[in-house]
């Protein structure tokens, strides 16, 4: 018996040893699927789209060299876990195989590298920008995701800042802006110059400028949309980076196997130097404000900003049924400096100072009961606060303002897949937005504090349509919104419709009704320092209306053999503007009604690739009027109305080496000028028609490089290198009129100068 034992066990080792080396010789004979999709872009003269992060680890035996190019994507579809999808433009996605139930699984990619790489557009009429693909922009030395989304045709910034996006000619609280769905009502650090979210753990954009899902309410001019990593990390990563404004952290770490968290941070360097990119943001956004210049008598000293983001991602996978996704994130900013007088030969000094900061939270928990039905519910809570402390130092007067915002969302979604063509989704969605102003001088005594809540009702449904050949997709849905407070009832309906037709063609419709409860507004422009001077207020559904929308648009594309012509023509008309919400400095600025904007434009964009370069030209034209049947000129244009638009872009790319620069022209934003010879009259600026002039023509030019190299086996490292306005050309980005002792003046605010920018980041 023990003979036999032995003999067993001698057998089992024997075995287990000819398996290892068998399993050693299969495992010596894979190599890195990178090194596969290098070779079979060689082989058949194609390009590969991935994630690099997502392959990094998977190793598979090379596909036989006999293959045609689809039979070895089909064999590659079988050894990992990604699907291949080949363009008419000879690039291959490479796309992540996800569970059944995915809205976005059925918006497809229908042109990649729309733009660059890393930028694409899906079937249901968005775009998406995934950060780990994205290519390099000109001017962006990181991927700063609300600078990325103005290379768009059709969307730009009217003063150079991500807190002031403009979609198609609508103001910036016209925007939806979502990080994982959670609505954010700020944008921006440094008062808006560069973006608040961290793109080290911001995966995923989606740009939504008509059509918008029946999920999402308000944005009524356009949705960003911000996304982490949806996937369980089974390896630690993470990287460090430092630039000319911050230094800044990212580490995803494992948690057993089936969860991970991932943490990012940033923090301004101005407590320990000031680089030449930080003294240029300061100067850009202190101009005309109490922050640069006081009265004759009062100096500003001691001057100094800050600011910090930190946000988190937790994600656990129960079972295979069950999901849970939990988000933080924390934002702040704060500008400090102390105003300095004399006043009887005694020297006196007080602190003023200006802070933002925003701090939200989430959950979501979705379960897949069977292969047909899927539940999502989704909760967040989200906070904003604006505060400044304003010293009168000739008065000995201080001036405190704050704007606070606490709102509350929870949403529930049902999916129902009825085969792989068709789904449903349905759902139910609720948010309370509660809004507080307050207005409070010390001397003489004066408080004023205004606070109010709304509370909203949605239910909503839509039916998407993917035809099996993938030529024809359709969503088509209906939103009904029920504002409690003022029993205001809401029909929304949206359409994205897509057809390929003729091998390289494809037609597109979108359409959408929309309204949104809340708008910024500014009472003065020395509100807040003067700096950031607008403030979230709530619809009163009676001299600040809800704000309501209607869109429509068409679209047709070109692409073939690396060339992509598209143009796409729409209108717009939204109801209950006011004039406080549109930032007026002329003849209106003091003026209290409400009116309408309607835009009328067409966004086209032609773009060629070849071999490593690629170069795109974008041109947009828009005519966007107001209509105030309160004001003496009824109709006229409005302060977005930025005529024409031309972008030219093109970049060059190894596998180590991202080289980009680009032109941005437009042909001035609107204003309003003095009658010549006939300034002043009555004690007043005599205007011309409103918004009859523009100013000179906007032109910068930006270039941008990155080289990724190996530090060692497991870490490489990225330096990069920006300029923004290369020609250091001086435009003109706001003009207005003041009186001073009788005479007008021309205050004129200059945008950004040649500003540079470095980065070194180190991924391990």
């Amino acid at each position: 018996m023990a003979i036999q034992i032995k003999q067993y066990i001698l057998v089992l080792l024997l075995s287990f040893s000819f398996s290892f080396c068998a399993l050693s010789q299969e495992t010596e004979s894979k190599i890195a699927l990178s090194e596969i999709l290098a070779l079979l872009e060689q082989r058949y003269k194609v390009q590969f789209n991935y994630a690099e992060d997502a392959i990094s680890a998977i190793l598979v035996k090379p596909p036989q060299e006999t293959l045609s190019l689809q039979e070895a994507l089909n064999y590659l579809e079988i050894q990992t876990d990604f699907s291949y999808q080949l363009t008419d433009d000879n690039m291959v996605l490479v796309i992540i195989n996800e569970a059944a139930f995915d809205l976005q699984k059925l918006s497809e990619v229908v042109v990649s590298g729309y733009i660059v790489k890393g930028i694409n557009k899906l079937s249901n009429g968005s775009f998406e920008i995934k950060v780990s693909e994205f290519d390099i922009l000109p001017g962006l030395v990181e991927t700063d995701v609300l600078q990325a989304v103005q290379a768009f045709p059709g969307i730009q910034s009217i003063n150079e800042t991500v807190s002031n996006i403009n979609i198609r000619g609508g103001s910036h609280d016209q925007n939806l802006i979502l990080w994982d769905d959670i609505k954010m009502y700020q944008s921006g650090h440094f008062f808006g110059l560069i973006s608040m979210f961290n793109p080290q753990i911001t995966q995923r954009v989606s740009l939504t400028k008509n059509g918008s899902p029946t999920e999402f309410t308000d944005g009524v001019s356009g949705t960003i949309s911000m996304e982490t990593d949806k996937d369980i990390n089974s390896t630690f990563n993470g990287n460090i980076g430092v630039n000319f404004i911050d230094a800044n952290g990212f580490v995803d770490v494992p948690i057993g196997k089936k969860s991970s968290l991932q943490v990012a941070a940033r923090k301004a360097l101005s407590d320990f130097t000031e680089t030449p990119t930080y003294n240029n943001f300061f100067e850009r956004i202190s101009q005309d404000t109490e922050v640069e210049s006081n009265s004759m008598s009062i100096t500003n000293s001691d001057k100094t900003f800050d600011f910090y983001d930190a946000s988190l991602r937790w994600i656990y996978k129960i079972n295979k049924n069950d999901r849970l996704r939990v988000n933080f994130i924390n934002a702040a900013n704060e500008l400090v400096f102390n105003e300095n007088t004399t006043i009887n030969s005694v020297e006196d000094s007080r602190e003023s100072s200006l802070s933002q900061n925003s701090i939200a939270a989430a959950i979501s928990y979705s379960r897949t009961w069977n292969t047909k039905w899927q539940t999502v519910f989704e909760a967040y809570e989200t906070d904003y606060k604006l505060k400044s402390i304003n010293a009168n130092l000739l008065d000995s007067q201080r001036f405190l303002q704050e704007n606070k915002i606490s709102e509350t969302s929870v949403k529930l979604k049902v999916n129902h897949k009825f085969n792989n063509k068709l789904q449903l989704l349905s759902g139910y969605h609720f948010v309370e937005t509660k809004m507080t102003n307050l207005d409070d001088v010390d001397v003489p005594r004066f408080r004023l504090l205004v606070s109010e809540v709304v509370r909203t009702h949605g239910v909503f449904s839509q039916l998407s349509y993917k035809s099996n050949d993938k030529q024809t997709n359709l969503t088509s849905g209906l939103r009904y919104n029920y504002i409690d407070k003022f029993s205001k009832h809401l029909l929304e309906p949206r359409l994205s419709f897509s057809h390929k037709f003729l091998d390289f063609f494809s037609i597109e419709v979108l359409g959408e009704f929309k309204h949104q409860n809340s708008s910024q507004i500014i009472n003065f422009q020395n509100d807040f320092l003067g700096i950031e001077k607008r403030r979230w207020q709530l619809s009163n559904d009676n001299d600040i209306p809800v704000i309501q929308s209607r869109q429509a648009s068409l679209g047709l594309s070109y692409s073939k053999s690396g060339w992509l012509i598209s143009a796409e023509g729409y209108y717009k008309k939204i109801k209950g503007i006011t004039t406080q919400s549109q930032g007026f400095q002329n003849q209106y600025e003091f003026e209290r009604t409400s009116g309408s904007n309607e835009v009328r434009g067409l966004d086209f964009i032609v773009r060629k690739r070849l071999n490593n370069f690629n170069s795109w030209l974008s041109y947009s034209f828009m005519n966007s009027d107001y209509s105030f049947n309160d004001l003496p000129e009824a109709t006229f244009p409005s302060n977005y109305d930025i005529r024409h638009a031309i972008t030219l872009g093109t970049n060059y790319t190894t596998g180590k080496l991202k080289v980009s620069a680009g032109l941005n022209w437009n042909s001035g934003r609107p204003t309003t000028k003095p009658v010549i010879g006939n300034e002043f009259v009555n004690g007043e600026i005599n205007y011309n028609s409103t918004n009859s002039s523009t100013l000179k023509d906007y032109l910068r030019v930006d270039v941008s490089a990155l080289y990724n190299f190996r530090l060692s086996s497991a870490t490489n490292a990225n330096l990069g290198l920006s300029v923004w306005n290369l020609l250091n050309r001086e435009n003109i980005i706001n003009s207005f009129y003041r009186i001073n002792d009788n005479d007008v003046t021309e205050v004129q605010q200059q945008s950004l100068g040649i500003t540079p920018n470095l980065v070194f980041r180190v991924n391990f």
